[in-house]
C-alpha cells in the first residue's frame, strides 16, 4: 500500500495485467479511481475503442482509448500498470488488420459530415424535425425548408 498526499493506493496485480489480451479494435471499459476531497476514491468508467497499444508488456506499456461523448471525440492514454486503474473490462473483441487505428479519427469526422449532409439534403420531414429540435423551447412557428429555399432574395438574380 502506497501513501500519496493522504490517499492510499493499492498495488497493481502485474501478472494479471501482463496476461491480459488487450489489442487495438477491442471495446473496453476502464474503471479509474478518482480522488475526492475527503481522501476517498470514487470509480469512474471510461468506455471506448482501443486505438493503440504501445510498448508491449514492459513497465511503461500504455493503451489509448477513444470515445465520442456529446459529439466530441475524446481520447485518453492509460498506463497499463497504473495503480489508479481499478479494473479493465473487455466488452467486445473485434479483429482488425492494423495495430494502430489512428485513421478512426478522420473516419469519425467524415461520418459526422455525412450525417449533416443527409439531414440538410434529406426530405422535408427530416428538415422540419431538425428545425423543431433547434427551435424547441422558443415560441416561434417553424417554417418548412422548401418555403425558405423557394423565396427569391431581393437584389439577387438567377444564374443559368
Amino acid at each position: 500500500m502506497i501513501q500519496l498526499k493522504g490517499f492510499k493506493i493499492s498495488p497493481v496485480e502485474v501478472e494479471a495485467r501482463k496476461k491480459m489480451d488487450l489489442r487495438a479494435g477491442y471495446t473496453v471499459r476502464v474503471w479509474q479511481k478518482v480522488p475526492e476531497k475527503d481522501g476517498k476514491f470514487r470509480l469512474q468508467a471510461f468506455e471506448g475503442l482501443v486505438i493503440a497499444r504501445k510498448h508491449g508488456n514492459e513497465p511503461g506499456a500504455t493503451f489509448t482509448v477513444r470515445r465520442v461523448a456529446s459529439g466530441v471525440g475524446m481520447e485518453k492514454v492509460f498506463p497499463l500498470y497504473a495503480p489508479m486503474i481499478d479494473k479493465i473490462e473487455i466488452i467486445k473483441k473485434v479483429k482488425v488488420r492494423r495495430s494502430k487505428l489512428y485513421y478512426i479519427r478522420d473516419k469519425a469526422a467524415k461520418e459526422i459530415r455525412r450525417r449533416m449532409r443527409k439531414v440538410l439534403v434529406g426530405g422535408k420531414k427530416e428538415k422540419d424535425e431538425l428545425i423543431e429540435q433547434v427551435l424547441e423551447g422558443i415560441e416561434i412557428e417553424p417554417v418548412p425548408a422548401e418555403e425558405l429555399i423557394d423565396e427569391k432574395i431581393e437584389g439577387t438574380e438567377e444564374i443559368k
